[in-house]
């Protein structure tokens, strides 16, 4: 697949209080080619469509109708309460009922097990090869290091994802899908070497990869390209998302300080795609590298545009950076005019 016709998509969870109808319509009349469907709102019940042929049908039918594809799902708000520790009423507010439960924490962390599972199921049955999420962590509490934390409690952390996550990859197996983390903090994997730690503590298992989400990455001074680069048999997905840092006033920290998004205080804020800092046009390049030619998908979250304005932009500016790569190197002609000589 060539860059310039290699798929853009648009990530369903922000549009999550629109039915999925009207998302796709939306979408297709922007001009997108498909979504990255979210397992929340209306857009993708996992439970009924794991049990629920017609259902899952119903789904597809409502991508047909539009002219649009599917080439990812995401279960990312599930996957989050699979290692979290503690559990608690922030899990509560993202969580299906059925998965919460009587919220006692680890049901909680195996019913969310059980869905992860079930996602890499219904991903096969609508032809689709990548579940995009989260793991959760039950260290990221520790992340600042103070009080101390014995080394052997990050190891145990480590190792509890192991424990918990390769029974799902079991299922991915089966099913020949590939479950792409979002490299992001409060994962188990949120930077260069937490993800190289990550993929020891599972033996480095195929079916586990990486969604390339720059944003995330630029705030804390990771190396965005270099990550594709470092990881180039890893990267499963792509989402677009941006992310615009402030200069240093001698007052805002990276850490956020507690103020709400789209406040000018904070040193760094998510913004639509082509607003920030993210070098998009060498990332592609980087992409384009590795042989990535999976979709690439737009997340908007920008607190300072409106969406209906974000979403159609940000497409305009992805397409704008998908071009052929040569079929020959530049200077080849430079050679053979010596050959003709």
């Amino acid at each position: 697949m060539s860059a310039s016709t290699r798929p853009v998509t648009l990530f369903t969870g922000q549009w999550a209080d629109l039915p999925l109808e009207e998302v796709a319509r939306l979408a297709a009349g922007w001009g997108y080619d498909g979504l990255e469907i979210a397992a929340s709102g209306d857009h993708l019940d996992l439970e009924r469509a794991d049990a629920d042929p017609a259902y899952l049908r119903g789904r597809l039918e409502i991508l047909d109708r539009h002219g649009l594809g599917v080439w990812a799902i995401s279960n990312h708000l599930t996957g989050q309460a699979v290692c979290d520790d503690p559990i608690d009423f922030r899990h509560q507010a993202i969580l299906r009922p059925s998965t919460w439960g009587d919220g006692e924490p680890e049901g909680v962390r195996r019913r969310a097990a059980a869905d992860m599972q079930r996602a890499a199921r219904v991903a096969r049955r609508m032809g689709v090869d990548t579940v995009v999420g989260f793991t959760g962590s039950s260290i990221w509490p520790y992340v600042a290091m103070f009080p101390p934390v014995p080394e052997s409690v990050v190891d145990a952390g480590y190792d509890d994802f192991a424990d918990r996550w390769n029974p799902i990859l079991d299922v991915f197996d089966d099913e020949g899908v590939r479950f792409a983390l979002e490299v992001h903090p409060s994962e188990i994997a949120y930077d260069h070497w937490t993800s190289v730690r990550a993929l020891e503590a599972i033996g480095h298992r195929p079916a586990f990869g990486f969604n390339w989400d720059p944003s995330h990455l630029l705030w804390q001074g990771v190396d965005t390209v270099g990550f594709i680069v470092d990881f180039a048999d890893r990267i499963h997905h792509v989402d677009c998302k941006d992310t615009r840092v402030r200069p240093a006033n001698g007052r805002s920290g990276l850490l956020g300080s507690h103020l709400p998004w789209g406040d000018p205080r904070r040193r760094w804020d998510f913004v639509s795609t082509g607003h920030g800092d993210v070098d998009w046009e060498s990332a592609f390049r980087a992409l384009d590298s590795i042989g990535y030619d999976g979709p690439i998908s737009v997340e908007w979250e920008d607190a300072g545009m409106d969406r209906l304005h974000g979403a159609p932009e940000a497409l305009a500016h992805v397409r704008s950076l998908l071009w052929d790569r040569p079929r020959a190197s530049f200077d080849a002609a430079f050679r053979q005019q010596q050959t003709d000589r």
